[in-house]
């Protein structure tokens, strides 16, 4: 152990013992709390997402599924194809994940959106492979002056290609939460367009007949994504992808429930 990691270890054994900050997710004490607001435990409890997946939405398939070409697609996108080409996620929006989604975009902790976008682009390294930009979705703005900060744009930082805000929400939506699949397309239809600070040097750069890449926080049924992409391909991208750090699902396929949410996610 060198000198600096040694006083690092006081360091955090005197916060701990004299301030005993916890853990933002399962409020535990921290033993190491210099080393950020979420603790071993509930970042290694996190379980990611495992082949076989969707090719387009990134859920985990059941293996029999990948003899065919056909069924690398789960039931809900075979049922409604969207504008999404291929899609993947970190994990599922529940239990640790879930509560750690939360701190980060409801309780101003800004500075986990580093780590959950490290865990993205592992994530999600083939479908960054050949692209050209990533694209987050955007807040409306007065949504964006009250939170401070738009999660999707701080994962968007640590992924890699350069970061292009070529979309502007014309329109602050409803709530999302505890809508239904359908509902959720009619509360985000038209909410998007190109930016109008988009340059077109930029536009024809990255976008136009290019790789694309979304990003966001969470995929709940793929709403405001696929609405995100549409206004993409209208502006001419080949191919748009979609990376979010966490994939909602109700097996019922009825409203898609977070009681403790109030946020926009698709």
């Amino acid at each position: 152990m060198n000198a600096a990691q040694l006083l690092r270890g006081v360091g955090n054994a005197l916060v701990a013992v004299t301030i005993a900050p916890r853990c933002a997710a399962c409020v535990r004490v921290l033993e190491r709390p210099l080393d950020g607001s979420i603790c071993v435990g509930c970042w290694s409890a996190i379980r990611p997402l495992v082949p076989p997946l969707c090719r387009t939405c990134g859920g985990m398939l059941p293996s029999w599924r990948t003899i065919s070409l056909e069924l690398e697609r789960c039931p809900s996108c075979r049922r409604r194809p969207g504008t999404i080409d291929a899609g993947r996620a970190v994990g599922e929006y529940e239990g640790t994940l879930r509560e750690i989604v939360h701190v980060f975009k409801y309780e101003g902790r800004r500075s986990l959106g580093t780590r959950l976008g490290h865990m993205l682009r592992s994530s999600g390294a083939a479908l960054l492979s050949g692209a050209h930009c990533v694209v987050p979705v955007p807040l409306h703005p007065w949504r964006r002056l009250r939170r401070g900060f738009n999660q999707a744009d701080v994962l968007s930082r640590v992924l890699g290609p350069p970061v292009i805000h070529a979309l502007w929400r014309t329109r602050a939506t409803a709530p999302q939460t505890g809508l239904t699949s359908s509902a959720r397309r009619r509360n985000v239809r038209g909410a998007f367009r190109l930016s109008p600070l988009l340059r077109r040097r930029v536009l024809q750069s990255y976008v136009t007949d290019r790789i694309v890449i979304l990003v966001d926080d969470v995929w709940t049924t793929g709403a405001t994504l696929d609405e995100c992409a549409r206004v993409l391909k209208a502006a001419g991208a080949r191919e748009v992808r979609a990376l979010t750090v966490a994939r909602a699902a109700d097996p019922r396929g009825g409203r898609l429930l977070d009681r403790r949410s109030h946020g926009e996610a698709g």
